[in-house]
């Protein structure tokens, strides 16, 4: 008996040395096991570095806590754990879950501050078998670092889509929301941006809810073209400064100067963004008693510049039967005025099938009298981002865009091979200036006819980049329409443009993540609700029950000998 003790003190002494040795061991070495399939907790090369810049406390408070629905407690769980995962790689990383609506007294001032800044609340709807309420979530979560401050948006906004899917839309991108959020506040602006002015693009309070966004992490700029016809060189170099020109919505022609100094601002890798309408049409022109407005050709001398650089943008108007919801006045005259919602085929609704991080799992994105794009082929890889759906066509001009063509009836046929037509399309490549083998509008020494490795997107319709007004003449948020209540993704859209175009740290790329996240499926679990409880709670009862009794049973066999 004395033997048995020695040599079970002996394991216990081996067992608790070599616990030591692998405790000092793995105290020298860090590394952290990712043993889901997808590698969902595994953080990118990205994430990483951003995280080594985190050199003093950062603080994050994520609003998801307290009685949350199913799905959201998924999301809060998703959340918590990368976070963990960030925090496990520098410690100077604090974060905290509160609840805004724990305490009733404080909760309208916590609610009404966490609406200043910007973090607005959804009601979802709760149906739990069959018994349905309604609950506020504030899926938003703020960082804190070095006095700046910056919101962390936690759930994707998908129309029309479910709340199961807005969650797994969400959790594909909680790194990068998160990763994008620490990299604003930890990293210096250093990128600038060129804002066009001049030529008869947007006012400022027209797109003032991107420039405020991308102010976050970009250095803005307003950039004239103006001085193009006294000092053309001067305004290149000042150009040139710039990282990126964004040009939106010109109506007014360029001069051959002003395209010199553009085309040499691309040639020496200036990146840009263009949003161009090539048929005049508006909105508002249309609220007048005739219901009809003019849509004719817009020159804006562009077309031999976009043609060097392998696209082409055509004066047609794109027609599509997944349009946007549109509200308008019926009845007869005398009665009160009702509204109904009509299909408003000239807006088209487009939803992203493109993989390419920029457009990945983005929601619908609204257009307005958008144009039709060809590629044409000349080396320059082009990749199209956004296209209409199969059920669209071009409609050349100028022709007469009328209210009442929301009555009419339409089929499958008129259709036919008309469809999936470009709207924005990514160019990467090196560029030939368009004045290549050309006699130059005004003489450069510099001039170079090929230029290094550059990218631009075009985007064929101005309007997206445009918010509405309220009307106190306020900005409302990029991609709301007030006509219909409905929140676009166009600004996700154009700020990924603008990361993609600028980003080197490969940001933008963690995008391209695939998550295989698996969630309960509700009518299945109503179906077979007491199955299921007894399977996830009565089942593993009954087996340590059982595991118990046999456990003691084979223990006082043994032991009864």
């Amino acid at each position: 008996m004395k033997t048995a003790k020695k040599n079970n003190l002996k394991s216990v002494a081996i067992i608790i040395v070599a616990l030591l040795l692998i405790n000092a061991v793995g105290s020298s070495f860090f590394h952290r096991f990712d043993l889901t399939n997808d590698k969902r907790y595994t953080l990118s090369t990205t994430s990483l570095n951003i995280i080594e810049q985190v050199e003093n406390p950062l603080f994050i408070k994520v609003y998801m806590q307290g009685n949350l629905p199913a799905e959201f407690k998924r999301l809060q769980q998703e959340t918590k754990q990368l976070l963990e995962e960030f925090q496990a790689y520098n410690k100077n990383i604090i974060f905290e879950f509160v609840d805004p609506l724990e305490n009733k007294d404080e909760s309208m001032d916590q609610i009404k501050e966490l609406y200043r800044k910007g973090l607005t609340p959804i009601n979802i709807t709760v149906d739990d078998k069959g018994k349905q309420s309604q609950e506020m979530v504030f899926p938003w979560a703020i960082a804190i670092y070095n006095n700046k401050e910056v919101n962390i948006p936690l759930l994707k906004n998908i129309m029309g889509a479910s709340t199961t899917q807005k969650v797994i839309g969400s959790v594909q991108h909680l790194e990068y929301s998160i990763a994008d959020g620490l990299n604003k506040i930890t990293k210096a602006k250093q990128k600038k941006i060129a804002v066009l002015k001049g030529n008869g693009v947007l006012q400022d309070i027209l797109m003032a809810k991107f420039l405020l966004q991308v102010r976050e992490s970009y250095h803005i700029g307003p950039f004239t073209l103006d001085s193009v016809a006294k000092n053309p060189i001067g305004s290149l170099e000042a150009l040139q400064k710039y990282d990126l020109a964004v040009i939106a919505k010109p109506t007014e022609p360029f001069s051959d100067e002003e395209k010199q100094v553009l085309d040499q601002y691309i040639i020496n890798g200036g990146k840009t963004l263009w949003l161009v309408d090539q048929v005049s049409a508006e909105m508002d022109s249309l609220y007048n008693p005739s219901g009809s407005t003019l849509a004719y050709p817009r020159d804006l001398n562009l077309n031999d510049m976009f043609f060097k650089y392998g696209i082409r943008i055509n004066p047609d108007i794109i027609k599509d039967e997944q349009g946007s919801p549109i509200k308008l006045a019926t009845g007869e005259q005398g009665s009160a005025t009702q509204y109904q919602q009509f299909n408003w085929k000239f807006a088209p609704q487009v939803y992203p099938n493109s993989s390419h991080p920029i457009v990945k799992s983005l929601g619908g994105i609204k257009f307005d009298f958008a144009n039709a794009i060809d590629t044409l082929k000349n080396g320059i890889r082009k990749t199209i981002l956004l296209q209409s759906s199969p059920y669209s066509k071009r409609i050349g001009t100028p022709t007469e865009i009328n209210l009442s063509s929301v009555t009419e009836e339409t089929t499958p046929e008129d259709y036919l091979n008309k469809g999936n037509i470009p709207l924005s399309v990514l160019l990467e490549g090196k560029f030939h200036s368009m004045y290549e083998n050309r006699v130059l509008p005004f003489e450069q020494k510099t001039f170079k006819p090929e230029g290094i490795t550059n990218k631009m997107i075009v985007i064929a319709d101005g309007d997206l980049i445009k918010n509405q007004l309220d009307k106190n003449f306020q900005p409302v948020e990029l991609g709301y329409d007030q006509r219909s209540g409905n929140l676009y993704d166009n600004k996700d859209f154009l700020i990924n443009c603008v990361n993609y175009l600028l980003d080197d740290s490969g940001l933008i790329n963690i995008r391209s993540k695939d998550l295989d996240l698996a969630l309960l499926d509700k009518e299945k679990v109503y179906q077979n609700y007491t199955r299921t409880q007894f399977i996830t709670i009565g089942l593993p009862i009954v087996i340590l029950a059982l595991f118990g009794v046999v456990f003691t049973f084979l223990r006082k066999r043994k032991y009864s000998k």
